[in-house]
C-alpha cells in the first residue's frame, strides 16, 4: 500500500509539474510582445522548450536525465550544443538513443536559434508535424531511420525556412507522392534524401528550384515514370549535383543524351529500375564521375565509347542488362578503376590484355556472358581480391600464377575465384596453393583432368571448395582438411577413387560434404561423426561398402543424407536424421535394413541368411532352386504376362512421381542451408541494439489510436487461437478502445532472427508491402523470448475452408468467384515480385494462406516470412513440405538453383488447378498416388481436359476455363525459364476475362 501511494503521489507531482510548464509556455507566448527581449528570459525559453520536448518522448534508457528544469543553462546538457556568442541552443542531436513516441513541436518552437535537429536511428512514429516549418533558423533536419508514416507535409519547407541546407527523411514509412509545393523554396538546399520509404508517382519537375543541390537520394521507393531529358528541367537542371541516386525504383524509358549537363557529377546510381534502350552516349563527358551503377535494368546495345574519357572512374557496374559487343580495349585507359562488373549480359569476344593496365583493379565480375578464348596469363598477378569469370566459354588451361618472390604479396589478396561453367581443360595448377587468403574457390563444370593437388589443402582461410563435374581422378588428398576453416567441400561428378580419407575428421568446420557420383570405395569412415557442424552428407552413386557407422546417428545438426546406389548393408543408425530418411536416399544398395526398401536386408554377422533367389537378379543362386521356381510359375507367366507388365509399369511410374515429391523435402533444406551458409561467409556486420525491446511497434498512422503499452503475454491469454502454421500460431485479438480486430502471429523462436535490428529491418520491408490483395503487416513486437507480427484480420476464412472444408449446407464456389480468387491472387503476387528490389518471395503459397472477404476478393497472408529465419532447419523444412505438399517446384531438387519468383509461379499454377478441379494437389489411393498437375496434363494431351473440372460449381464458360487450365500447366512447367512472370500472368488472365469477340488469341 505504501509503495502504491508513493507511486501515485509521484505521478501526481509529475502531472502538476508538466501543467506548470505548459502554463508557463502559454503565458510566455502571450506576453512575448509585452516585455523586452531579455537574455535570461530567452535562456529560460530554451530550457522550457527542451523540457516540454522531453516530456513528450519516451526515453527507456534515461539518456536525457541530465535535462533538468532547475538548471540555469541547457548548454551543459548531454546532446546539446549552444552558440558560444549568444549562449542559445543551436544543436539538438539525439541520434540512436532508442527514443520513441511522436515528434512534438510545442517545445521545439521555443528554440528560436536552433540550427540542427537530428533524431535519426530512433523509434519515432506518427506523421511529420507540418509546424516544424515554423522553426525559421533550422539548417539541418535529420529524421532518418525511424518509423514515421503518412505523407510529407507540403509546408515542411515553407517561406520561413530560407536557410535549410540538409534534409534527411530516409528509411521511414512515408508514403504517397512528393508534394510539388514542398520544394518551391529550396534554393539553399544542398543535401536531400528520401530513400527507403514507400513514396510513389513521377518526380517530374519537382526539384526545379533546388539549384544548389549536391546530393539527391530517392532510392528504394516506388517512384515511376520517365526522366525527361529534353525539357532541361527537373533533375537534369541541377547543375551542381555531385551524387544522384535513383536506384531501386520503377523508373522506365530511355536515357538519351543529356547526362553531360551534370558536369560536376561524381556518383550516378540508377540500378534496379526499368530503364531501357542504349546507354547515354555522352556519359563519358562527366569528367568527375567516379561511381557508375546501371545494373539490373533493360539497357541494350554496346558500351558507349565516351566511357574511355572517365579518368577518375573507380566503380562501374552494368550487370544484369542485355548489352552486346566485345569488352572494348580502351577499358585499360581507365587506370583508376577498382571495381568492374559486366556480369549477366550478352558480351562476346575475348578478355582484352589491356585490362592489365588497370593496376588498381580489385574486383572483376564477368559471369554469365558469351566470352571465349583463353584466360590471359598474368591475370592472377594483378593483385585482385575477386575474379568471377563463370558461365562463359573460356577455353584452354588455368594459367599458373607467377611464383617469383616479387609477386608473393599479390597472392595474399585474392579471396574469391570462380571459373565454373566454362570449357577449361588440363590440370589444376599446384601454384594455386599459394593463394593463402582464398576463401571461395569454384572450378566446377569444366573439363579439368588431373589429380586434386594436395597444395589446395594449404589454404588457411578457404571456406568453400567446389570442384564438381570435371574429370578429376585419383584419391582425395590427405591434405584436404589442412584448412580447419573449410565449410563446404563439393567433389561430385568426377572419377575419384579410393577410400574417403580418415583425416576428414579434421574438417571440423564442414557444413556440407558432397562426394557423390564418383568411384569411391571402402567403408564410410566413423571419423565423420566428429564433424559436429555437418548438415548435408551426399555420398550417392559410389562403390562404398559395409555398414553405415552407428556413430553418425549422434550428429544432431545433420539435416540431409543420401547414400543411395552404393554397396552398403546393415542397419541404419538409430538416432539423428536417419530414421526419417526417404527411399530415394537409400535405394540401390545391397542390403540396407529399412522398411522403405523392398530388397533383402544383409547384416555383417557370421550366421548365413537365406535370400529371395530372384532378388537383384542374382546369378549365383543354386540352379536347382532357380529351375524349380521357374517351372512352378511357368503357367502363370504365360497366362498373365501382359497384366504383369502393365502393373509393373504403373508401379514404377507412381513410385517415380512419389520419389520426386519426397525428394523435395530433403533437397529444399539442403538448398536453403547452402544459400544461407554462403551469405554468412561473405558478409559480416557489427550489431548494436537500438530497438526498444518489449514494445508493440505499429507502422500505420491508422493504428495510432491503439494501445501499444499492453502486455502481449496477457493479451495472448485472452486471445482466440485461429490457426497454426510452419512459422507459428495465429491468434485473433481485439486492440484498442474501439475493439479493432487484428491477427497476431506468435512466431517460433528457435530459428527466428535473434538480433533486433536485423529483425526490424526485415519486418519493415514486409510492412511496406501494401496492396488490396495482400494482408498488410501492421506492426510487430520483439523480445529475445517472444516475437509477434501484427496484421489485419480477415473474418471470412481462407480459401482452404471454402474449397475443401465447407459444410454441406454451404454452397460451393462459383466459377465467377473462383476466377476472382485467381486474378486477385495473381495481382498480389505480382506486386510482391515486381514492386520490390530484391523481390519478396512468398515461399509458402497454399490455399490456407489465401484469405477471402465477403465478396470473395483474395488477400494473401504469410508472405516473405522466410526472410525472418536464420536458417531453415529440419523441423521447419519438414513442416513446410508436409503442409504444402504438391506446391513445391521440382527444380528445388537441384542444389545449384535458388528459391526465386519462379518457385512462387509454380505454386500459383498448382493453386489454379486446385480451384478449377476442386481436388487437392496430391491425392493418395489404396495403390497409387495422383499428382494433380500431371493428371491434368495427361487429360489435356488426350483432349479430355474439361473432364477434370469440379462438377460442384455448376455451369461454367468453357472459353474461360480451358485457357485458365492451359495457363496453369504453363505455370507448372518443369523448366523454370518457361514459366511466365506474374506480371505476364495478370495480363493473360485479364485477356481471358474480356468478352470473347474482343479477346486476343492467348494460347
Amino acid at each position: 500500500m505504501q509503495m502504491r501511494y508513493y507511486h501515485q503521489t509521484r505521478a501526481n507531482r509529475l502531472k502538476m509539474k508538466f501543467r506548470k510548464l505548459l502554463l508557463y509556455l502559454l503565458l510566455s507566448s502571450f506576453l512575448q510582445g509585452c516585455i523586452s527581449d531579455d537574455a535570461s528570459i530567452e535562456l529560460n525559453d530554451d530550457i522550457l522548450g527542451l523540457i516540454v520536448f522531453k516530456s513528450e518522448l519516451k526515453d527507456p534508457s534515461s539518456n536525457l536525465q541530465s535535462w533538468k528544469e532547475d538548471d540555469n543553462s541547457p548548454c551543459s546538457w548531454k546532446f546539446i550544443q549552444c552558440n558560444p556568442i549568444n549562449g542559445r541552443v543551436s544543436h539538438v542531436s539525439l541520434d540512436g538513443l532508442g527514443l520513441s513516441g511522436k515528434i512534438g513541436t510545442r517545445g521545439l518552437r521555443k528554440l528560436q536559434h536552433l540550427k540542427v535537429l537530428s533524431l535519426s536511428h530512433n523509434d519515432f512514429t506518427g506523421n511529420i508535424n507540418p509546424e516544424l516549418g515554423l522553426i525559421a533558423s533550422l539548417e539541418r533536419l535529420n529524421f532518418s531511420h525511424n518509423s514515421l508514416s503518412g505523407q510529407i507535409p507540403p509546408s515542411l519547407l515553407n517561406l520561413n525556412m530560407m536557410n535549410m541546407k540538409f534534409l534527411d527523411l530516409s528509411n521511414n514509412l512515408l508514403s504517397g507522392p512528393v508534394p510539388y509545393q514542398l520544394f518551391e523554396n529550396c534554393a539553399s538546399l544542398r543535401y536531400l534524401s528520401l530513400a527507403g520509404n514507400i513514396l510513389q508517382g513521377p518526380i517530374g519537375k519537382i526539384f526545379n528550384y533546388c539549384s544548389s543541390l549536391n546530393t539527391l537520394n530517392l532510392s528504394n521507393n516506388h517512384f515511376s515514370g520517365d526522366l525527361d531529358f529534353a525539357s532541361g528541367y527537373g533533375i537534369w537542371s541541377l547543375k551542381r549535383l555531385r551524387t544522384l541516386d535513383l536506384s531501386h525504383n520503377l523508373f522506365s524509358g530511355s536515357i538519351p543524351q543529356g547526362v553531360a549537363a551534370l558536369h560536376y557529377l561524381k556518383e550516378l546510381l540508377l540500378q534496379g529500375n526499368k530503364f531501357s534502350g542504349p546507354l547515354p552516349a555522352d556519359i563519358g563527358f562527366c569528367p568527375h564521375l567516379t561511381t557508375l551503377d546501371l545494373s539490373n535494368n533493360l539497357f541494350t546495345g554496346q558500351l558507349p565509347v565516351s566511357l574511355r574519357l572517365l579518368n577518375s572512374m573507380i566503380f562501374i557496374s552494368v550487370s544484369n542488362n542485355t548489352l552486346t559487343g566485345d569488352i572494348p580495349h580502351w577499358i585499360g585507359n581507365i587506370s583508376t578503376l577498382e571495381f568492374l562488373d559486366f556480369s549477366n549480359n550478352h558480351l562476346t569476344g575475348s578478355l582484352p590484355s589491356s585490362l592489365f593496365n588497370c593496376k588498381k583493379l580489385s574486383v572483376i565480375r564477368l559471369r554469365g556472358n558469351s566470352l571465349n578464348g583463353n584466360i590471359p596469363e598474368g591475370l592472377f598477378d594483378l593483385g585482385l581480391e575477386e575474379i568471377d569469370l563463370s558461365e562463359n566459354g573460356f577455353m584452354g588451361s588455368i594459367p599458373p600464377g607467377s611464383s617469383s618472390s616479387s609477386s608473393s604479396t599479390l597472392f595474399q589478396t585474392l579471396c574469391i575465384l570462380d571459373l565454373s561453367s566454362n570449357n577449361l581443360v588440363g590440370d589444376i595448377p599446384a601454384e594455386m596453393g599459394l593463394f593463402a587468403n582464398l576463401r571461395y574457390l569454384n572450378l566446377s563444370s569444366n573439363h579439368l583432368r588431373s589429380r586434386i593437388p594436395p597444395e589446395l589443402g594449404y589454404f588457411h582461410s578457404l571456406i568453400h571448395l567446389d570442384l564438381r563435374n570435371n574429370a578429376l581422378y585419383g584419391s582425395i588428398p590427405q591434405e584436404v582438411c589442412e584448412s580447419r576453416s573449410l565449410g563446404i567441400l563439393q567433389l561430385d561428378g568426377n572419377s575419384l577413387t579410393g577410400p574417403i580419407p580418415q583425416v576428414i575428421r579434421n574438417c571440423t568446420s564442414l557444413y556440407l560434404l558432397s562426394l557423390s557420383h564418383n568411384h569411391l570405395s571402402g567403408s564410410i569412415p566413423k571419423s565423420i561423426s566428429n564433424l559436429n557442424k555437418l548438415k548435408i552428407l551426399k555420398l550417392e552413386f559410389n562403390e562404398l561398402s559395409g555398414e553405415i557407422p552407428q556413430e553418425l546417428g549422434k550428429l544432431a545438426s545433420l539435416l540431409a543424407v543420401n547414400v543411395s546406389y552404393n554397396r552398403l548393408i546393415g542397419r541404419l543408425p538409430v538416432g539423428g536424421v536417419f530414421p526419417t530418411l526417404d527411399q530415394s536416399s537409400l535405394q540401390g544398395n545391397l542390403g540396407i535394413c529399412s522398411p522403405l526398401l523392398k530388397g533383402p536386408c544383409k547384416m555383417n554377422v557370421p550366421k548365413p541368411l537365406v535370400l529371395d533367389p530372384d532378388a537383384y537378379n542374382s546369378n549365383q543362386m543354386d540352379g536347382h532352386i532357380h529351375s524349380h521356381s521357374f517351372s512352378s510359375n511357368h503357367h502363370h507367366m504365360f497366362f498373365s504376362v501382359s497384366a504383369i507388365v502393365a502393373i509393373i509399369a504403373a508401379i514404377l511410374i507412381a513410385g517415380g512421381v512419389l520419389v520426386i515429391s519426397l525428394l523435395n523435402v530433403s533437397t529444399r533444406r539442403r538448398l536453403t542451408f547452402v544459400e544461407t551458409t554462403l551469405e554468412s561467409m561473405c558478409s559480416s556486420s557489427s550489431r548494436s541494439v537500438n530497438l526498444a525491446a518489449g514494445k508493440v511497434i505499429l507502422f500505420d498512422s491508422r493504428s495510432s489510436s491503439l494501445d501499444c503499452s499492453i502486455d502481449p503475454e496477457t493479451l495472448l491469454e485472452k486471445a482466440a487461437e485461429v490457426g497454426e502454421g510452419v512459422f507459428g500460431t495465429v491468434y485473433k485479438v481485439s486492440f484498442g478502445t474501439q475493439g479493432r480486430m487484428l491477427a497476431v502471429k506468435k512466431l517460433v523462436t528457435s530459428d527466428i532472427i535473434q538480433y533486433p535490428e536485423d529483425f526490424e529491418r526485415e519486418v519493415r520491408v514486409l510492412g511496406k508491402a501494401r496492396h488490396p490483395n495482400l494482408i498488410s503487416l501492421e506492426g510487430y513486437y520483439w523480445t529475445p523470448q517472444l516475437k509477434l507480427l501484427v496484421s489485419d484480420y480477415a473474418p471470412n476464412g481462407s480459401l482452404q475452408a471454402k474449397l475443401h472444408e465447407r459444410l454441406p449446407s454451404t454452397p460451393p464456389l462459383s466459377w465467377t468467384n473462383r476466377f476472382k480468387v485467381i486474378l486477385g491472387t495473381a495481382k498480389g503476387l505480382a506486386h510482391l515480385h515486381h514492386s520490390f528490389r530484391p523481390p519478396i518471395i512468398h515461399y509458402n503459397l497454399k490455399p490456407s494462406n489465401i484469405l477471402l472477404d465477403d465478396n470473395y476478393n483474395p488477400r494473401i497472408s504469410d508472405f516473405g516470412l522466410a526472410r525472418l529465419l536464420t536458417r531453415l532447419d529440419k523441423h521447419v523444412m519438414s513442416n513446410r513440405f508436409q503442409s504444402a505438399l504438391g506446391y513445391v517446384a521440382p527444380e528445388l531438387t537441384c542444389q545449384s538453383l535458388r528459391v526465386n519468383e519462379k518457385c512462387d509461379i509454380y505454386g500459383f499454377g498448382v493453386l489454379i488447378l486446385e480451384l478449377v478441379t476442386g481436388r487437392r494437389p496430391v491425392e493418395y489411393g489404396e495403390d497409387n498416388v495422383v499428382i494433380l498437375s500431371e493428371h491434368v496434363r495427361v487429360l489435356l494431351e488426350e483432349g479430355n481436359v474439361l473432364d477434370c473440372v469440379d462438377p460442384s460449381m455448376g455451369d461454367y464458360p468453357e472459353d474461360e476455363v480451358l485457357p485458365v487450365l492451359k495457363l496453369a500447366l504453363v505455370c507448372t512447367c518443369h523448366i523454370p525459364s518457361s514459366r511466365p512472370s506474374m506480371a505476364e500472368v495478370v495480363q493473360i488472365l485479364q485477356v481471358i476475362k474480356t468478352p470473347l469477340p474482343q479477346r486476343m488469341e492467348v494460347f
